[in-house]
């Protein structure tokens, strides 16, 4: 138009450019598309809440001719977080040739982190026109708690292992071990009569007092039970961290997480931290404590805020003389020397080791629960 009033030719080129250029755009993104598949490599596979893991994408072009440069995008998502995008440039490829390219994923709190799916972007030149080709699909990443490394108890040893040792002698001797002198304050059913006769002095039986062999965490999920969100994550970073501890010390362990996981077996630490890594507070769901079909001592500790949960009132209908029941609070501890107070990380930490009466506390940077 404006080349007909002026009568300039030029105008007229410039007219026939612009209704030409997306066309010849379009034409360009159809016939040079990204021809190419991509695997994905995540590593690790299972993360810990702090660390940082890494994905690498190995790109294949399968065209017939060299590819132009082209972009591959990947949508990186997890709950209550806004869509992020990882944008990766690969350079033009010739027919049958790979390339990698990779970027971070951060994990500043527990959760899964859902990746894909992976796209193939090209462009015109101009940038005028764009073509997307889906590479591969979806992928989970699973952000497991930080878990604290703790020493489980000894009998004899700190207040709780007084008191385990205390229960163990109600519940009977164990095995003979082996015959001593008598000392004060020997019962006089230990004496080995026929061992006496033989000797100068009294000989009495002296039996083994068995262990900790148990360990069942229960993670209190009620929603009443908590102050606020955070005081919910500490209450995840402790449960993961005893179930963690007790397994890691050869302890028959069993976590309990609201009334819908019962996790147990050689594998309860990977399957505990994947349970753990989605669990949310919600609505009361008391857990079923049935009798654990293992022997010898154990430990029973319940992982809550408060005592306003319902996790509260099912641990007080349980009777097994052969458990010793903690807790943990992560707001309000109770009146009794077994109540754990673990307002902070650090108060969780040293009020344990001062409970055991031992003073190794590690903090786990990282589980590979691959």
């Amino acid at each position: 138009m404006l080349g007909r009033v002026f009568g300039v030719v030029e105008l007229y080129v410039i007219g026939a450019g612009f209704l030409v250029a997306p066309l010849l755009a379009l034409l360009y993104v159809g016939l040079r598309r990204p021809r190419a598949s991509a695997a994905r490599w995540i590593h690790p596979r299972t993360l810990v809440a702090g660390d940082t893991g890494r994905v690498d994408i190995d790109v294949e072009h399968r065209g017939r001719i060299r590819s132009a440069p082209f972009e591959l995008a990947e949508t990186v998502s997890r709950m209550n977080s806004p869509e992020q995008v990882a944008r990766l440039e690969v350079p033009a490829l010739k027919p049958g040739v790979h390339t990698s390219a990779g970027y971070n994923v951060p994990t500043s709190r527990r959760g899964l982190v859902e990746l894909g799916p992976l796209a193939a972007v090209a462009r015109d030149p101009l940038g005028l026109a764009r073509r997307r080709v889906g590479v591969a699909g979806l992928d989970v990443v699973v952000v497991a708690p930080r878990s604290i490394l703790l020493d489980m108890p000894r009998l004899g040893h700190g207040m709780l292992g007084r008191e385990l040792m205390n229960q163990a002698r109600r519940m009977g001797p164990g095995d003979f071990h082996s015959l001593r002198e008598y000392a004060e304050g020997d019962e006089p059913r230990t004496i080995h009569w026929r061992a006496s006769a033989r000797s100068e002095s009294l000989m009495v039986k002296q039996h083994t007092v068995e262990g900790v062999r148990r360990c069942t965490v229960v993670l209190d999920t009620d929603l009443a039970s908590y102050a606020d969100e955070e005081s919910f994550e500490r209450a995840v970073v402790a449960t993961a961290s005893l179930v963690h501890s007790g397994d890691a010390s050869g302890l028959n362990t069993r976590c309990l997480v609201g009334s819908g996981a019962d996790l147990r077996g050689p594998d309860v630490v990977p399957h505990t931290l994947r349970v753990l890594a989605e669990v949310q507070p919600g609505a009361p769901a008391a857990p079923e404590l049935d009798r654990d079909p293992g022997e010898g001592l154990g430990l029973l500790i319940l992982v809550s805020g408060s005592r306003a949960g319902s996790g509260w009132q099912v641990i007080q209908t349980l009777v097994d003389p052969s458990l010793t029941v903690l807790s943990v609070s992560t707001d309000v501890a109770g009146p009794t020397t077994f109540d754990l107070p673990a307002g902070t990380e650090e108060e969780f930490r040293t009020g344990w080791a001062r409970l055991v009466g031992r003073g190794r506390v590690d903090l786990t940077p990282e589980v590979n629960t691959a």
